[in-house]
Order: structure tokens, then C-alpha cells, then sequence
């Protein structure tokens, strides 16, 4: 059931994974799709290939932000 219940919730869901800009940390957003128009006000983060997300995961600099709307 749990499973059901989060694959429902993701169709509400926006994210965006990226390094920050001036940090060596790996950034998580998440939110709901109604905070939409909030992501484009937080800074930047930077696209990273899948090998820097991994390193960067690998050391614990991973922060999740959550976004409200």
C-alpha cells in the first residue's frame, strides 16, 4: 500500500537535482507542482553529470530543500 500511496503523491511532485552554485553540495528540491513558479525565484543550481551526483552522494553533501508554494 505503500508503494500505491507514493506513487500517487509523485504525480504531484516537481524536483530538481543539481549542485549548488557556490557550495560542493549536491541540492534535492522538491515540492508540490503548485510551488512550480517558486523554483525559478531560489538561486541557481548547476547540472551535474550522473558521476558528480554520485561522488558528492558517496560523501554526504546532499542537502534536500523542500519548496513551498
Amino acid at each position: 500500500m505503500e508503494k500505491d500511496l507514493l506513487e500517487a503523491l509523485g504525480q504531484y511532485l516537481v524536483w530538481r537535482i543539481g549542485r549548488a552554485e557556490e557550495e560542493e553540495v549536491l541540492v534535492v528540491r522538491v515540492g508540490l507542482a503548485s510551488a512550480t513558479p517558486r523554483f525559478r525565484e531560489l538561486p541557481r543550481l548547476l547540472n551535474i553529470p550522473d558521476a558528480e551526483v554520485a561522488r558528492l552522494a558517496k560523501e554526504g553533501r546532499v542537502r534536500v530543500e523542500w519548496v513551498e508554494g
